[in-house]
């Protein structure tokens, strides 16, 4: 993709997002994939550190505006789960690839995979069709949509 077209960026301007259909090829969707598969077999995230995400105000607040886990991870690979599935003593309920809720923030500047996609030349390239002049990346993050869990206003399938 050389540059958004007029319309695409009338459309952006007035919704402030656009979808991009095919903007990434199927073979950097599979690298991602398989990378986070990779990422998530390795994960060791100490008992203290186990944060359940949240999307409400209050329960983030509480949850983890008070830990230094997610308040410190702007420059980190870290790890965030869904609610409910720790027992009290912070033990999976869940296998721990169904726990998950998003690995974020700093997947962009410390693993490869995510660093040669999110640096590309064809991001570049989007990020100037949209006027910015200076575009720096500031989280970027892999957000996972596990059945049996969701967040309030989400509906996901279950299967068996």
């Amino acid at each position: 993709m050389a540059c958004l077209s007029p319309s695409q960026l009338q459309k952006f301007q007035q919704d402030g997002f656009l979808v991009l259909e095919g903007f990434l090829s199927a073979e950097e969707c599979v690298a991602m994939q398989q990378r986070i598969g990779e990422i998530v077999a390795e994960m060791d995230v100490p008992l203290h550190c186990r944060t359940e995400f949240s999307t409400q105000e209050e329960e983030q607040l509480r949850a983890q505006g008070s830990t230094d886990y997610f308040l410190s991870s702007g420059d980190k690979i870290r790890f965030f789960f869904e609610k409910g599935v720790f027992d009290e003593k912070g033990n999976f309920l869940v296998p721990p690839e169904k726990s998950i809720n998003k690995i974020g923030h700093a997947l962009h500047a410390h693993d490869p995979v995510f660093k040669s996609i999110t640096h590309s030349f064809k991001v570049q390239t989007l990020a100037r069709s949209l006027g910015l002049q200076m575009p720096v990346v500031v989280q970027s993050m892999y957000i996972f949509k596990q059945p049996h869990f969701g967040g309030e206003g989400e509906l996901r399938a279950v299967g068996p």
